[in-house]
């Protein structure tokens, strides 16, 4: 299955990759101008350099003695001249040159103005007589150490600033995506029969329209569910008091049944209608455990509560003395309704006795963390058929006629008090058996 991609990450990536790129273009063209303007700054200088030594070179060359051989300026002290020149007669004889000169490196005078080899940048100039020429050399080398150093005066704080301005988007994004998140957390955070609406208030204007659309079909499923609800309340309602009537009279006839087969049919009718009676029963149950008010406000002692839903069990006939009931010492509280913790429990107990072996007890646990365990012996359930099991009218492999309901009705409060129930087989320390296990969120 394809991962799906995280929106903030691809904000950061794309907004990063962006940023790098401007800031690259950036450095690249203030590199070219910058490169620019050195090579103006040089050029300048060299021709200032030989307007301002030409003059000089003219009156030492013309105070000399008649003497035409070569001098070279003398120098204080050693260091790195960066510009050298020499100064020249109209042949091209070397009257004076600075004492770094190498004349290898300047080539005959052709004229006033900007040259350039393979080695150095020339400026030559000329006196008005033309009878002297200067030629001003700087290395190329030297432009490009300088140019270097700029450059990396220039990155150096690129290479800090590019990596926090990357974090810094990505803190932003992730700070901007908040109340992305938080919308996140409130639909996660809902149990599975919270359909009311989204607080949508505090959400960007991206999101908000998301938020007024998912309230619109939370409102459209709470209107369905609500009808189908109140239909199979009202018509599980509707049905028992026919049903009432119906068992009455059946029972009347058993005991005016003039002769057996009159009695036996009666008698088969009376089970019917009980039957029936249940099932109306267990309807109403469902339509409470789907539409009803599931957790309470402040939390109830559930051991009380399921010590009452087991003394009722032993108050009749077929149930008395069937169950093994084990409470903590101390009370157990939790935040869900008292009649629905009520009819979870009878539901379970009810389950485990009437699939359960008759000779051997019902066990129901009520651990100190909540945990609700309700145990019964008996042929171990196919992993397949316990996956149903919880399914509404799901029987499984049972021989014993019933509803279908219960582990369906259990179910249904579990996940609207954002529980949960797990189904077991065999049972835990048994080889055979069936176990229920209710945990509870306290």
């Amino acid at each position: 299955m394809k991962r799906p991609r995280s929106l903030q990450w691809r904000l950061s990536l794309w907004l990063g990759l962006g940023l790098t790129v401007l800031w690259a273009l950036a450095a690249v063209v203030t590199a070219q101008m910058l490169r620019h303007e050195m090579d103006e700054v040089f050029d300048s200088a060299l021709e200032e350099t030989a307007q301002r030594i030409l003059p000089l070179a003219a009156i030492e060359i013309i105070g000399r003695d008649a003497d035409d051989t070569e001098q070279r300026v003398a120098t204080l002290r050693q260091h790195d001249e960066y510009f050298t020149y020499v100064v020249r007669d109209a042949a091209g004889k070397v009257l004076l040159r600075s004492h770094s000169a190498d004349l290898a490196a300047f080539p005959p005078f052709s004229g006033m103005g900007f040259a350039t080899t393979p080695t150095h940048r020339l400026y030559s100039d000329a006196t008005l007589q033309q009878n002297l020429t200067i030629t001003i050399a700087e290395p190329l080398s030297h432009r490009r150490m300088t140019a270097g150093r700029l450059l990396l005066g220039l990155s150096l704080p690129l290479a800090v600033i590019v990596p926090l301005g990357l974090i810094g988007i990505w803190v932003i994004v992730r700070l901007s995506m908040t109340p992305v998140r938080t919308f996140r957390s409130q639909i996660e955070a809902r149990g599975g029969g919270d359909l009311t609406p989204i607080d949508a208030e505090d959400l960007p204007s991206e999101i908000g329209p998301v938020a007024k659309a998912v309230n619109h079909l939370l409102d459209r499923l709470t209107r369905t569910l609500q009808a189908e609800r109140s239909l199979a309340a009202k018509s599980a309602h509707e049905l028992r008091t026919p049903v009432a009537a119906a068992l009455a009279q059946a029972q009347r006839m058993i005991a005016q049944a003039p002769d057996d087969a009159t009695r036996e049919r009666a008698e088969d009718m009376q089970t019917a209608l009980r039957r029936l009676s249940r099932l109306t029963e267990k309807l109403m149950q469902l339509a409470r455990a789907e539409g009803g008010r599931l957790l309470a406000e402040a939390p109830v002692e559930i051991g009380a509560i399921l010590r009452m839903v087991v003394s009722e069990f032993d108050g009749q006939a077929e149930t008395a003395g069937r169950i093994d009931l084990t409470l903590p010492d101390a009370p157990v509280f939790a935040s869900i309704d008292a009649d629905a913790f009520a009819i979870l429990a009878r539901n379970l107990i009810e389950n485990a006795l009437k699939h359960g072996v008759r000779d051997e007890p019902v066990a129901v646990t009520l651990s100190a963390d909540g945990c609700l365990r309700v145990t019964n012996a008996g042929p171990v359930v196919p992993s397949a058929v316990l996956a149903r099991l919880s399914e509404p009218f799901e029987r499984g492999q049972a021989l014993v006629r019933g509803a279908g309901l219960g582990l369906a009705i259990a179910r249904t409060i579990a996940a609207g008090t954002n529980g949960r129930i797990e189904l077991q087989s065999p049972a835990s320390g048994r080889i055979d058996g069936f176990e229920a296990r209710f945990f509870i969120d306290k």
